[in-house]
Order: structure tokens, then sequence, then C-alpha cells
């Protein structure tokens, strides 16, 4: 091969590897720039049922039994996060410190308010707190959680429920429940805890009005 040949194979294998070596320059100049994600959370909250449904127990849907549907509840922009609210003041928020969810607080509270309903009808009703249908509810839940986080001027946990309850007639009935919990340290475990503990009481309480 002679030497102009060789320079002219030169040249057209630095213009084919160009493209491929100035991407990976751009990569190479971006991980410096950017993250694709920080360190996990140490732990993630969620909510627990204080009071359970017997292990092993079960209810078959019959004529004669209720079915009480807790359907998918309403929220505002604040909680469709992952992250747990911080009323600052009454036109500021913000979302605590290594505070996250496992889900959405929606779905959470709706999973507490079924295993209360479960646990409170002691399987004279068949409970449902999914979106699969099996049966005709003939009473059904729904609502809007309003609240479910800190207030930071007061140290306490508040959660709020607007809850909507029809019968298999048509008929609906609407209550607000709240509860909330004081002394509580702006600590993601400290408020964890006690929104588990108003989030139960809460659930508890609109059990009691949904099988009255």
């Amino acid at each position: 091969m002679t030497r102009t040949a060789q320079m002219n194979l030169a040249r057209r294998t630095v213009r084919a590897a160009a493209p491929a070596l100035m991407a990976l320059g751009l990569a190479m100049g971006l991980a410096g720039c950017i993250s694709l994600g920080g360190p996990p959370p140490e732990s993630l909250l969620t909510l627990s049922p204080t009071t359970r449904a017997p292990v092993g127990s079960g209810v078959a849907a019959g004529p004669d039994r209720a079915v009480i549907t807790v359907l998918a509840l309403d929220t505002p922009a604040k909680l469709d996060v992952l992250r747990v609210p911080v009323q600052v003041s009454a036109t500021e928020l913000a979302y605590l410190q290594e505070a996250f969810w496992v889900e959405k607080p929606a779905r959470l509270f709706r999973s507490l308010l079924g295993e209360t309903l479960r646990a409170k009808s002691g399987g004279s009703a068949l409970v449902l707190d999914s979106d699969e249908t099996v049966a005709p509810a003939t009473t059904s839940l729904r609502g809007t959680l309003i609240d479910m986080g800190y207030d930071a001027s007061a140290s306490a946990v508040v959660v709020r429920f607007d809850a909507i309850r029809k019968d298999s007639e048509g008929r609906a009935i609407t209550r607000r429940f709240e509860a909330r919990e004081s002394g509580i340290p702006a600590e993601a475990r400290a408020v964890g805890a006690a929104i588990n503990r108003a989030a139960n009481t809460v659930a508890g309480e609109v059990a009691d009005w949904v099988v009255e």
C-alpha cells in the first residue's frame, strides 16, 4: 500500500469514529453536571392498622350480607406525592426532610379504612377496598383526604378526612373527621408514628359511622 493510500485510509477511519468520540466526550461532561438519582432514604413511612380482622377470617358475598366498598379517595396536590407536607404558615408549604411514604397517602389511607372496617364489622359485611368489583355495594365510602401532614406552628400532626357515605338507593351523607396530636418534633420517625396514630383514630371513627 502506498503512503498516499495509507493517509487516505487514516482520514476515513478518523471521520468514521468522530461521532462516537463526540458522544463519549459529551456523556463524560454531563456526568459531572447532573445526577440520575440521589441516595435512597434509610426507611419509608407507611400506615399500619391498630385494629385488624383475625387471621383466617373471611366473608362471602350473599343476598343478606352488606357489601361496603371503599372507593378511591381524592386529595389536594400537596398530598399527591410521596412526601409529608409541612404547613409552615397560612400561605407557605414545605416538605419534611428525610420523610417519604412507601405509597401515596390516599392509597395508604384507603387501605387503612378497609382493614379497619373489616375489623369493626366483625364479619357482618364484605368489605372491598380495591378497584376490583366482585359484588354490588350496599354502602359505598369515598371522600377527600384533606390533610395528612405536619403543622409546624403547632408542632402537631393533622389528619383530616371529608367522607361521603352512600347507600344502595343513592342517598348520600357527608361528614368531616379530624385527629391531631401535638408536641411532635419535626423529625421523620416521630412525625410518621404520630400520623399513623392520628390516621387510625380517624379510620376508627369513620368505620363506626359507616357500620352504625
